[in-house]
C-alpha cells in the first residue's frame, strides 16, 4: 500500500540538492528581469508558464531588446533543443502515469531530469506521485527564487554583471554530481567530446544542434551493441 505521507517525505528530501540551486538562480532571474525593466508579476508568470532557467534568462535581453516573434521562437528552440534529446529515456518511464503525465513532462527540467533519471523510487512510494511531487518541489523553489528576486531587484540595487554565468556554474554542478555517483562515466565522456568536438568544428553559434545530434547517435549506437551482446 503507498504512503502518501512517505511518498511527500521523500520526494522532499530528493528535491533538496536542487531547492539550494534553484532559489539562488531564480533570485538572479528575477533581479536581471527587474532590471531590465519588469516586475513581480512577469517574474512570477514566467516561472510558472515558462519554467526554463535558461531560456527566462536568455528571455530577459529578447525582452528587453524588443526581438521579434521569430527570433524568440528561433531562440528557445536552440536553447531547449537539449530537452529533446535527454527526455527520450523518460518516455517509457512516463508512459502510464496517468493524470501526472503533462506536468511531468513540462516540468522535466534539467536539475529534475538528473534526480529522476535513475528510476529509483523509494518503497512504498507511488512511482507517478513522486516523480510528480519532485518536480513540483523543485518549480516551488524556482518560482520562490524569481519573486524574491524581483523584490530584492525593486529594493536594493545590485549589478547584474556576470549574473547569467549562474546557470552555467548549475550545469557545472549536475555534471558533478552525475559523474560522482555513477560508476558509467561513458555518457558524460560522450558528451564532452561531442561538444568539444562540434564546437571546434561549427562554432560558438551554431554548435548546440549537431553537439545534441551527435551525443544522441553515439549513445544510440553504443545502448543497441550492449543490448546485443547482453542477449
Amino acid at each position: 500500500m503507498h504512503n502518501l505521507n512517505k511518498t511527500i517525505r521523500c520526494a522532499f528530501v530528493k528535491s533538496l540538492p536542487v531547492m539550494a540551486g534553484y532559489i539562488v538562480l531564480g533570485t538572479g532571474f528575477g533581479i536581471l528581469l527587474r532590471s531590465a525593466g519588469y516586475g513581480v508579476a512577469l517574474a512570477f508568470s514566467m516561472s510558472i508558464l515558462i519554467y526554463a532557467g535558461s531560456m527566462q534568462y536568455v528571455g530577459v535581453g529578447l525582452l528587453a531588446g524588443g526581438a521579434s516573434v521569430l527570433t524568440t521562437v528561433l531562440t528557445t528552440i536552440m536553447v531547449n533543443a537539449r530537452h529533446l534529446f535527454y527526455s527520450i529515456s523518460m518516455v517509457d518511464r512516463y508512459r502510464n502515469t496517468g493524470k501526472y503525465k503533462p506536468y511531468l513532462v513540462f516540468a522535466l527540467t534539467d536539475e529534475t531530469y538528473s534526480l529522476l533519471c535513475d528510476g529509483d523510487v523509494p518503497e512504498a512510494c507511488d512511482a507517478a506521485r513522486y516523480w510528480f511531487l519532485v518536480s513540483l518541489f523543485n518549480q516551488c523553489y524556482w518560482v520562490t527564487g524569481s519573486i524574491v528576486g524581483s523584490l530584492l531587484g525593486a529594493a536594493l540595487p545590485f549589478s547584474v554583471a556576470g549574473i547569467e554565468f549562474s546557470m552555467t556554474a548549475l550545469f557545472v554542478a549536475s555534471f558533478s554530481e552525475q559523474w560522482l555517483t555513477h560508476k558509467d562515466h561513458f555518457p558524460a565522456v560522450t558528451g564532452l567530446v561531442s561538444t568539444l568536438f562540434c564546437r571546434i568544428v561549427f562554432g560558438a553559434e551554431h554548435f548546440l544542434i549537431p553537439a545534441m545530434l551527435l551525443i544522441t547517435f553515439v549513445l544510440t549506437v553504443f545502448r543497441n551493441k550492449n543490448e546485443v551482446h547482453d542477449e
